[in-house]
């Protein structure tokens, strides 16, 4: 019988993506040269080359880590078996957890895409991509609530979660934490309402 073996990430690799994961987060990408995150994450400059062409590479790698860090918490969220109403403010207040969170600064997303304009550029296909999934996945949760108008549902929660996280690490989290949960939970009963109307 033929055995399947999964191969895990180096470790220099691993610490590379780390690193660069940390401080383009903090600083943002094109601020942060490819001889600091080398001389930080202690690899030489060939073995950065090794598992990343180039900087754009890893700037890709670093939001599909963040887009599966982020798929697999939803995952979770949707695994509790809970209504479809409750686990999208579920989502909602996960969401908030990491905008109070230490260190907040945005959308990882949102801030890759502000540095990147192009829409045929790597960085901004891979920023799509994340933001497509999750347009899709909040969809089909409006859609079990009512599949009335659950698209249009679905986009303004988008925009909501969007607001809250540009706006949660230059005004106060707390405030905008509880304006985004009230609005969610609005939207919510609203689209919910549709039901019985």
């Amino acid at each position: 019988m033929p055995t399947t073996t999964t191969t895990r990430p180096s470790e220099a690799r691993t610490r590379l993506l780390t690193t660069a994961s940390r401080i383009f987060y903090s600083e943002g990408i094109h601020s942060v040269g490819v001889d600091r995150i080398i001389a930080q994450a202690q690899v030489t400059r060939a073995t950065f080359y090794r598992h990343f062409p180039g900087k754009e590479d890893l700037v890709v790698a670093y939001l599909q880590g963040a887009d599966q860090a982020i798929r697999d918490q939803v995952a979770s969220i949707i695994a509790e078996g809970r209504p479809a109403a409750d686990t999208v403010q579920a989502v909602a207040a996960w969401i908030a957890h990491g905008i109070r969170s230490d260190g907040f600064r945005g959308c990882a997303f949102l801030n890759a895409a502000a540095e990147h304009h192009d829409p045929a550029h790597p960085v901004h296909r891979a920023v799509l991509a994340h933001r497509q999934w999750f347009l899709d996945t909040i969809h089909t949760l409006m859609a079990d609530i009512d599949r009335t108008k659950s698209e249009a549902a679905a986009q303004h929660f988008v925009m909501l979660r969007d607001g809250a996280m540009a706006a949660g690490c230059l005004f106060d989290p707390e405030l905008i934490c509880d304006t985004f949960l009230r609005g969610v939970e609005g939207l919510v009963l609203t689209h919910g309402a549709r039901r019985t109307s």
